[in-house]
């Protein structure tokens, strides 16, 4: 059955809307989003039906920690063990296309971390729409890049094809302002490392030498 479609404006996004979004991921629905960095792949961090299909779908092992959104640093505060330096570069960065391998704390569910190292990678997206879903949720959503295997960059046409069939809800806007991948940093140590290079880079630079 196909995944029922959604519009919701870029930049005032209809409460209605984001309000029945947020239920069906409550709910424990898979859904198609567009993010700051792309269209990726969400549920709630809690749901594991539901973040087993989403390691299904972009065939990810088990021992992959997920990246998941957060409305602000408070909330990463919550979700992630956070030294005072990391706070202060982390403050300086987000909003934006980066994310921050923190070691995780108690709230984040066994099965959304890396096994090894109990970690996980923690966004907070600079996107009005994730914005408003976030805060109607009140709780972190995983954000999975929704590749295509085969495609190195498929549209969003061929993303929404590719999963219409795969997914419960697809989220889509009038515009979208991707700045593609994002910045990942390892902070899990007092040595930060820049462990994939994407948008923001330079500005990571500033914060990290």
């Amino acid at each position: 059955m196909p995944a029922e479609i959604l519009n919701i404006h870029h930049e005032t996004p209809e409460k209605r809307k984001i309000s029945k979004v947020a239920k069906m991921i409550d709910d424990g629905a898979v859904i198609l989003y567009p993010v700051d960095t792309g269209y990726a792949l969400g549920c709630k961090l809690e749901h594991k039906e539901a973040i087993t299909k989403i390691r299904r779908l972009r065939k990810l092992p088990d021992s992959q920690s997920l990246t998941f959104l957060c409305e602000d640093l408070s909330k990463i505060s919550e979700f992630a063990k956070v030294s005072n330096d990391a706070y202060k570069t982390i403050k300086g960065l987000i909003p934006g296309p980066f994310t921050f391998i923190l070691p995780a704390s108690k709230l984040v569910p066994k099965f959304a971390q890396n096994p090894k190292r109990s970690t996980s990678g923690i966004r907070v997206p600079d996107n009005y729409l994730t914005d408003a879903l976030l805060e109607q949720l009140g709780k972190p959503i995983i954000a999975i890049s929704a590749k295509i295997e085969g495609i190195e960059h498929p549209t969003t046409d061929e993303i929404i094809e590719a999963y219409k069939n795969l997914v419960d809800l697809i989220v889509t806007s009038e515009e979208y302002n991707f700045t593609g991948e994002s910045t990942i940093i390892d902070m899990t140590t007092d040595d930060y490392e820049v462990v994939r290079e994407g948008a923001g880079l330079d500005k990571v630079k500033k914060f990290i030498k």
